[in-house]
């Protein structure tokens, strides 16, 4: 009798995010961590291909480290950009045997983010000097809604019969941009009154490395 699986994935781990911004990839990763939970359908008289649906909190972003020597000190400035996203991701699963009962594995999917919240206007008005606001991304020019893809791979192994661990690696690049905002010209100096620049166009796209770890829950339907 042919039987199906369900198999719920709890897992969470380590965020490395990038951004690339106005194309230059000239920002450092920032660590975060993250969490998710998918569901598998897995066909037991071929449980080499699955699909699956996961929905998870990301925090997408980068950040700047900076060290300055001043006379026999140092000093340091830090700052990250900050994009809290809800993700969910649909995609196909194939799996390889790896020894007697442990596989391996790799996916691909489609991913949809929405932006919660982010710090960038938090950033701002920490600043002790407001005339750097104008230099910074500001919340009308970001987008909330992104699409992109996942892919990775990794390891499955079982505890028992129902209950396995899963530890994977992957990549999570965006298709559209985070933040896009168009030049900005006749804006008053903030140094030179009296003065107008113009704000040049600035854009920002995510990519996110992740590594999980996860707890696999089987549930076996048999059909009579």
């Amino acid at each position: 009798m042919p039987a199906q699986s369900t198999a719920f994935v709890f897992q969470g781990g380590m965020s490395m995010g990038f951004q690339r911004w106005d194309n230059s990839f000239d920002r450092q990763p920032l660590f975060t961590p993250h969490v998710a939970l998918s569901i598998e359908s897995i066909d037991n008289d071929n449980d080499k291909t699955s699909v699956f649906a996961q929905i998870g909190y990301h925090t997408r972003g980068s950040a700047t480290r900076l060290r300055f020597f001043q006379g026999t000190g140092t000093l340091t400035f830090s700052e990250e950009f900050r994009f809290n996203n809800i993700a969910l991701v649909l995609g196909g699963k194939q799996r390889f045997p790896l020894g007697e009962r442990s596989k391996y594995f790799y996916y691909g999917g489609i991913r949809g983010d929405y932006t919660l919240s982010t710090n960038i206007d938090d950033l701002v008005s920490a600043k002790q000097n407001a005339q750097l606001a104008i230099f910074y991304p500001f919340i009308g020019a970001m987008n909330r809604w992104m699409v992109g893809a996942s892919v990775g791979g990794g390891i499955e192994f079982p505890f028992s019969d129902l209950i396995g661990g899963q530890l994977s690696i992957s990549v999570h690049p965006d298709f559209l941009l985070q933040y896009n905002q168009p030049p900005i010209g006749n804006v008053i100096d903030p140094f030179n009154p009296g003065q107008t620049i113009a704000i040049p166009e600035r854009s920002i796209r995510n990519l996110t490395l992740e590594i999980s770890f996860g707890l696999r829950l089987l549930r076996k339907v048999v059909y009579e």
